[in-house]
C-alpha cells in the first residue's frame, strides 16, 4: 500500500462527507431564509416566458445540493487519498467561497431587490460553479460531471435573472 494512503484514516470520506454536506446544507437553508418567491415584489415582476414553473426551484436546487455535497466530499476524499492535500484544501476554500455565493444571490435578488447586482451575482456563482467542475476533473469524471450539472443550472439562473432585470428596468 502506498504511504499516503497507509497515513490516510479509514473514515475520512465519511468526515468528508459530514462536514461538506454540513456546509451545502447551511447554504441551502440561508438561501431558503433569504428567498420569498411568493412576496409581492416578486410576484409583480415581468418573467420571461421560458421561466419553469415555480415548483420546479426547490425541487432542482434540493437535487443539486444533493449532488454538489456527494461530488465535493468524493472529490476531496479522492484527492487526499492520492495525497494532494493542497489541491484538496484549495477545493475546500474554492467550495466554501461557491458555497457563500451561493446563499449571497437569494439575499442580492430577494432582500436587495436590485436586479442588475443579483444578475452579476449569479455570474460570479455560475463562474465559480464551472471553477469547481474543472477543478473535480482531475479526480474522474462522475464528480466533474455532477458540479457541471451545478454550474449549468447557475448559468441558467444567471440568465434567467438577467431577463428579468431587462423586463423589469424600473426595478433598477
Amino acid at each position: 500500500m502506498p504511504e499516503h494512503q497507509q497515513n490516510q484514516a479509514p473514515s475520512s470520506g465519511r468526515r468528508n462527507f459530514a462536514v461538506i454536506g454540513a456546509g451545502v446544507a447551511a447554504c441551502a437553508a440561508i438561501g431558503s431564509l433569504l428567498s420569498d418567491p411568493r412576496s409581492t415584489w416578486y410576484e409583480n415582476l415581468k418573467k420571461p416566458s421560458w421561466q419553469p414553473p415555480r415548483a420546479a426551484f426547490p425541487i432542482v436546487w434540493t437535487s443539486l445540493y444533493a449532488i454538489v455535497a456527494v461530488s465535493a466530499a468524493t472529490t476531496v476524499t479522492r484527492l487526499e487519498s492520492a495525497g494532494r492535500g493542497a489541491e484538496a484544501s484549495g477545493f475546500r476554500r474554492a467550495l466554501a467561497t461557491n458555497l457563500l455565493l451561493n446563499a449571497g444571490w437569494s439575499g442580492l435578488f430577494f432582500r436587495g431587490q436590485n436586479l442588475p447586482i443579483a444578475t452579476i451575482g449569479a455570474a460570479v456563482l455560475a463562474s465559480s460553479s464551472a471553477g469547481l467542475a474543472k477543478r473535480a476533473s482531475a479526480v474522474g469524471p462522475g464528480p466533474a460531471l455532477g458540479l457541471a450539472g451545478y454550474a449549468a443550472w447557475c448559468a441558467f439562473a444567471t440568465a434567467l435573472s438577467g431577463t428579468v432585470a431587462a423586463l423589469n428596468p424600473e426595478d433598477e
